[in-house]
């Protein structure tokens, strides 16, 4: 059974005319059940992540300061959202969210969650509205609990999941693959274990071509038993930010590749 993690804090209130785009994360449960897409039993909601989880991942003093609601007013700009109390719980479920769902993945096969792929957050700090990493808390849960050994992270993000290379750097169990805009944010990269940077107006040929040839590549050589798959939407030539050049049917092929990629290898 296909499980998806949403919650109706993942919708946080922001001021008028904020820039991101906070209200997708009500409509897309609403379009699924509309559709008929998904049911009701489909959907759960999520639990609060432990401390013992964030400071796996996060620095203590950076946790300290952010559920203390402690950070200075550039830390907060950093993060790009207003700091409040809500937001901090909302984060927690949304990273809860991630590790209910990969336990899902282990039982069904695959799992989703309507929010995520937070992977701007550092071990110390928020960038680009993530506070904290997700992937990152998720991943370390899942090989603390020796329920994975080999964890490949695919960021097909428009963005650079910098966050997660830097707390993923020195740890052999997760390979980090990153396929991101060259000239998009941020402007400073860490580096992945795999980063493949796409110029400007890339289009759907353009970027299965890499997709296609670097994916399985991966799989043969690293051998992961689970992948988390960040499959942003940003790449859309209609995104106003993306600055990429793929259509619809391009970013559905692309999501098609790395589900039946998955699925072919037994890969939760």
């Amino acid at each position: 059974m296909l499980k998806i993690a949403y919650a109706p804090i993942y919708h946080y209130p922001l001021p008028t005319r904020h820039r991101f785009p906070m209200e997708k994360y009500s409509l897309l449960p609403q379009q699924l059940l509309y559709e008929g897409t998904c049911s009701k039993a489909n959907f759960f909601s999520p639990g609060l992540l432990s401390e013992e989880q964030i400071l796996r991942t996060h620095q203590e003093e950076y946790w300290w300061k952010l559920k203390n609601l402690k950070l200075s007013r550039a830390e907060e700009r950093r993060t790009g959202f207003p700091l409040s109390a809500l937001l901090v719980e909302r984060e927690r479920r949304i990273n809860q969210g991630t590790i209910e769902t990969a336990l899902y993945a282990l039982q069904y096969g695959v799992s989703l969650n309507i929010a995520g792929g937070t992977h701007h957050a550092y071990t110390d700090r928020g960038e680009g509205f993530c506070l904290l990493n997700d992937i990152a808390i998720a991943s370390h849960y899942l090989l603390d609990q020796k329920l994975a050994q080999r964890i490949l992270v695919v960021d097909l993000d428009v963005h650079q999941g910098n966050g997660t290379a830097e707390i993923m750097a020195n740890e052999e169990r997760v390979f980090t693959f990153s396929m991101h805009g060259e000239k998009n944010y941020p402007l400073h990269k860490e580096k992945s274990d795999l980063d493949i940077a796409l110029a400007d107006q890339c289009n759907d040929a353009q970027y299965l071509r890499k997709l296609y040839y670097f994916l399985p590549k991966i799989l043969d050589q690293f051998l992961p038993d689970f992948i988390f798959y960040q499959s942003g939407v940003d790449i859309l030539a209609t995104d106003k930010l993306g600055r990429l050049g793929l259509s619809k049917e391009g970013c559905k092929s692309r999501d098609r590749f790395v589900l039946e990629s998955a699925k072919q290898e037994h890969i939760p």
